[in-house]
């Protein structure tokens, strides 16, 4: 993990791209937007039959037409959410505002929670609606059993994704409060002399204008 704060490198330093792509986020988040794309092609694409003699088209989880749309839901907004996180860990990577490094970390961690819990619901649901489903002999089979066991997967993807935002937080929350971002730090330059410091002018005589007497006219 980074040294920075909230996981992110030390400000001022520059992007790598081979140590960004060897970071255990950025492997679970490929690993994350490949099952949640698999879940979602498989059930647009084999997820829906229909009755001899019926233009209906019915979910084949148990014509439950409901565990279809989940889980098209959920698995397309999860493959939104990786391809916008994996831009936000680019960004957040030459970010120096320990502010903002914060709100994307805090995003980022209750996104992953919300989403591993959801992907839970989604595989109980899909593999009770499958496993009530009485003719399991049809086109979309394999699709069906894709769908849930990706998504079995996708949730143990997304667990280690909490935790280590979770980590990068609490690493951010205990970071050094001294710490100043180089672009607002003004150490460098000399501060004004103070006040208490100041002398009268030379060569100043205190008596003159208590002496002075104006000229009699």
């Amino acid at each position: 993990m980074e040294n920075g704060a909230y996981g992110a490198p030390k400000a001022g330093s520059s992007f790598n791209l081979e140590n960004f792509l060897r970071r255990p986020e950025t492997i679970l988040r490929i690993c994350s937007c490949v099952f949640a794309l698999v879940v979602f092609a498989c059930i647009v694409t084999d997820g829906y039959s229909n009755n001899p003699g019926d233009s209906k088209l019915y979910c084949v989880f148990n014509k439950n037409n409901d565990a279809c749309h989940y889980g098209v839901g959920i698995g397309f907004l999860a493959f939104l959410a990786c391809i916008l996180f994996l831009f936000l860990d680019i960004y957040l990577q030459t970010l120096s505002n320990v502010n903002y490094r914060k709100y994307i970390v805090l995003g980022d961690l209750g996104f992953s929670v919300l989403w591993s819990f959801l992907w839970f619901v989604g595989f109980c649901f899909l593999a009770n609606q499958w496993a009530a489903t009485v003719t399991q002999d049809l086109t979309g089979r394999d699709s069906a059993q894709s769908a849930i066991a990706f998504s079995f997967f996708s949730i143990l993807s997304w667990i280690p994704l909490a935790v280590l935002a979770y980590k990068r937080y609490k690493q951010g929350a205990d970071f050094n409060p001294d710490y100043v971002d180089p672009t607002q730090d003004t150490s460098s330059y000399p501060s004004y002399p103070a006040s208490d410091n100041y002398q009268s002018p030379p060569f100043t005589n205190s008596n003159e204008t208590g002496d002075y007497q104006p000229p009699l006219y």
